[in-house]
């Protein structure tokens, strides 16, 4: 019976060997698989690195944002992918976000909806459980702060107004956005975020503080209680 050789990057032939590549031509000309491929450096016994990559990417309809969402059970489910290698894939993909996140972030400045859903995207457009977050804002609606509240279902997580308000006083901030997630994607307010929206804001005015905005994030797509002319209900 043949023996069957597992096949590394360094094996291949030169104009295939995604490193070379990324070298002589640059990383945008790499495919995500390619990328991906560099990561985990060899494929199993019967596919190369590549090979590996895309079926991965294909187990998720080639959505990185997807990918993103799994966890590392998901990634070591696949022949070939050992514990450090789900690690690398998982740090290089929380990388990207970071980078998403600070280039959101040196704006400073939120003028609209879509400011604030930018900023919010990288923190919680991919993650499979929801979050509860707040932002702080200057007079000039420059970005104070920003910071988590609770995880966990909407409903029974955010009860005490004042440990969002405590922060905003003590950094003196004049508006603050609130924003969760829906893993779901479902872009509805619920009752729950309707009571919970208008309890902050009620609680905000009488300290001086405006509730601009109340964000739900989904995945590529958001809702703007403000936009939507909910904030008065």
């Amino acid at each position: 019976m043949a023996e069957y050789k597992k096949l590394n990057i360094k094996d291949w032939a030169a104009e295939d060997r995604p490193r070379e590549k990324l070298l002589t031509k640059g990383a945008r000309s790499l495919s995500d698989a390619e990328l991906i491929a560099i990561l985990i450096g060899s494929g199993n016994l019967e596919e190369t690195a590549v090979e590996l990559s895309r079926r991965i990417l294909a187990a998720v309809d080639n959505n990185l944002n997807e990918l993103g969402r799994k966890s590392t059970d998901f990634l070591q489910s696949f022949n070939g992918i050992g514990e450090a290698k789900a690690v690398s894939i998982t740090a290089a993909l929380e990388l990207g976000k970071r980078r998403k996140e600070a280039d959101v972030f040196n704006k400073n400045k939120i003028t609209g909806s879509k400011d604030a859903a930018d900023y919010f995207f990288p923190i919680l457009g991919d993650l499979n459980h929801e979050e509860f977050w707040v932002m702080l804002l200057n007079r000039g609606n420059k970005i104070i702060d920003s910071f988590m509240i609770s995880q966990g279902g909407i409903s029974g997580t955010v009860i005490d107004v004042r440990i969002i308000l405590k922060p905003a006083i003590d950094k003196l901030a004049s508006s603050i956005i609130l924003c969760h997630n829906h893993p779901s994607g479902t872009m509805q307010a619920s009752d729950a975020d309707l009571k919970i929206t208008k309890k902050i804001k009620n609680a905000a005015e009488m300290l001086d503080i405006t509730v601009l905005d109340h964000l739900i994030i989904g995945q590529n797509q958001y809702l703007s209680f403000a936009d939507e002319g909910m904030l008065n209900l």
